[in-house]
Formats: structure tokens, C-alpha cells, sequence
């Protein structure tokens, strides 16, 4: 693995690239970075070139501003520019999680000239619901917590409303390097729910323009997920454009519990003839 800088409007990013073959961009959600790919990347790097990097205010990518605002365009302008640095002749794969699938769905709608194919997998989008209503109420209830009692509250706050009406994901226990990941990515936790969930929930995506572009898109949720919130926009957007809801192991944080069958599944996916996502057959990546 080679490591890197790229200076980008407002920040340096930090990125690292391991493995030979087409390019995969692998775009992180949460608090945890390029880290939280760390159980995937080396059965990916078998047949990718894998760019994994930390977003801008995260672990190693410093902002300019400590307080700028979080834009999901400007997020997804910072991968555009990564795309342009390492395969600017050819369109390359994408896989994007939680805040980054967001990221990756914008991403596909300003630049589809630079992806082949794009992975979105439970994005947090909840103004496509029809009770958008009511999420906006929980990111207000989460700032009025974070303001009074600080990011765990407004953390335990957010938990609860991403849960929703789907039943509790089951208790995994997470390997001792998981478990690690998670507790250092704590550092990010204030960032992350101070300035990336209100923005990037907020976030209307072009569905016109994502229908144009279904052929390149697979929307993807989590087999323990079914109802919470963040796997309903999945599933309603691949209702609407009229695809597959591709189905992985675990629930919304299945790269963490379950690494090396997240990381078969998302292979799998990569490599399938998109008409199969088309076809209305239910299928699974397993």
C-alpha cells in the first residue's frame, strides 16, 4: 500500500492505493475513513487497484477551516478530483456506505463520464421518502441534543432514529482489529455528527437524472436492515428507477461485522452484467 496527499479546495485529502488492475474507489460513511475498509481491501486488491482515502475533516484529511460547512458537492467533487488524479483516461468502479454512498450518488450525477459502475449502499437519503417530514423533526431533535449535551447525546439520539420500525439488528461480536478501528474513529464522532449528518441528510438527490443513469447504478441494502432508516431510500429508489435491491451480509454496518462476506459480496456485484439488476429476478450476493 502506497500513501498519499491531494490538495483539493478547502482541504488536503489523504488517500492510499493498493493492489494491480481496474480502478475501485472505495468511498467510507461515518466516522470511521479509509480505516473502516480495512477487512475488504486485501481480497479486493486481488483484482483492483483500491483507492481508499479519508473525507475531508476526517482522521488524516485536514480542512483549512475547522468550521467550514459541509457540502456533499463539495465531497463528491473531492473524489472527482482523485478519479481525475489516478485514472484520468479511463471510468472506473465505485462503492460508497452510509454519508458515502450519498457521496457517491452525487458523484454519478455530476460526473457520470468517470464511473463505470457505482455501488450505493444504504445512503442515508431521506428526503426521497414520503415521511421525509418526519426525519427532518430527528436531525432537529439531534442538533438540540448536540448543542445541550454534546456529540454522545446527539449520537445516542441519531441511533435511535436510524433504527426506525425494522427490528433490532442482531449483536455480533466485532474481531479484536474492528473493534479497534471503531474506538479510534471516535476522534471523528463530533465532526461527523456535528457537520456531516445535517448536511448530508439534507441532501435531495436528482432522481431524474439517477433514472437516466440506472445502468450504471446497483442499490444495495443490508440483509439486517430491512425497515430501519437507512435501508428504506435504498429500497425506494431501486422501486423507482426500477432495479434490484441487492441485498449484503449484516446490516447497515456489515462492513464491520462481517468483512470477509461483505467483501464477496461486493466483488460479486462488481463483476455482474448490470442487465441482471434489471431483470426483476430476485437475486442475492452472497
Amino acid at each position: 500500500m502506497t500513501s498519499s496527499t491531494l490538495r483539493v479546495n478547502g482541504a488536503t485529502l489523504h488517500y492510499d492505493v493498493c493492489g494491480e488492475g481496474p480502478l475501485l474507489l472505495l468511498i467510507p460513511g461515518g466516522t470511521g475513513g479509509a480505516a473502516s475498509f480495512d477487512g475488504v481491501v486485501d481480497g479486493l486488491a486481488v483484482e483492483y487497484t483500491v483507492v481508499t482515502y479519508d473525507p475531508r475533516g476526517m482522521s488524516r484529511s485536514v480542512l483549512d477551516e475547522a468550521e467550514a460547512e459541509q457540502r456533499v458537492a463539495e465531497h463528491a467533487d473531492d473524489t472527482f478530483r482523485l478519479l481525475e488524479l489516478l485514472s484520468p483516461d479511463e471510468p472506473v468502479r465505485v462503492f460508497g456506505t452510509s454519508s458515502g454512498a450519498i457521496v457517491a450518488l452525487e458523484l454519478l450525477v455530476t460526473h457520470p463520464q468517470r464511473v463505470e459502475r457505482v455501488v450505493a449502499h444504504e445512503p442515508p437519503v431521506v428526503e426521497v421518502l414520503p415521511d421525509a417530514d418526519e426525519h427532518r423533526a430527528l436531525l432537529a431533535r439531534v442538533r438540540e441534543a448536540f448543542d445541550s449535551g454534546g456529540p454522545m447525546q446527539a449520537m445516542g439520539v441519531f441511533a435511535a432514529g436510524l433504527q426506525g420500525d425494522g427490528p433490532p439488528a442482531p449483536q455480533v461480536e466485532l474481531s479484536p482489529e474492528a473493534a479497534a478501528r471503531v474506538q479510534r474513529s471516535m476522534v471523528n464522532m463530533p465532526y461527523f455528527i456535528g457537520r456531516i449528518v445535517p448536511g448530508f441528510m439534507a441532501y435531495v438527490p436528482d432522481v431524474a437524472r439517477l433514472e437516466a443513469l440506472a445502468d450504471r447504478l446497483v442499490l444495495a441494502g443490508g440483509d439486517d436492515s430491512r425497515g430501519q432508516l437507512p435501508y428504506r431510500p435504498a429500497a425506494f429508489l431501486a422501486e423507482r428507477l426500477g432495479t434490484e435491491l441487492v441485498h449484503f451480509p449484516g446490516g447497515h454496518v456489515g462492513l464491520s461485522t462481517h468483512p470477509d462476506a461483505f467483501g464477496e459480496a461486493l466483488r460479486k456485484v462488481l463483476v455482474t452484467p448490470q442487465a441482471e439488476f434489471r431483470s426483476g429476478v430476485p437475486r442475492r450476493s452472497r
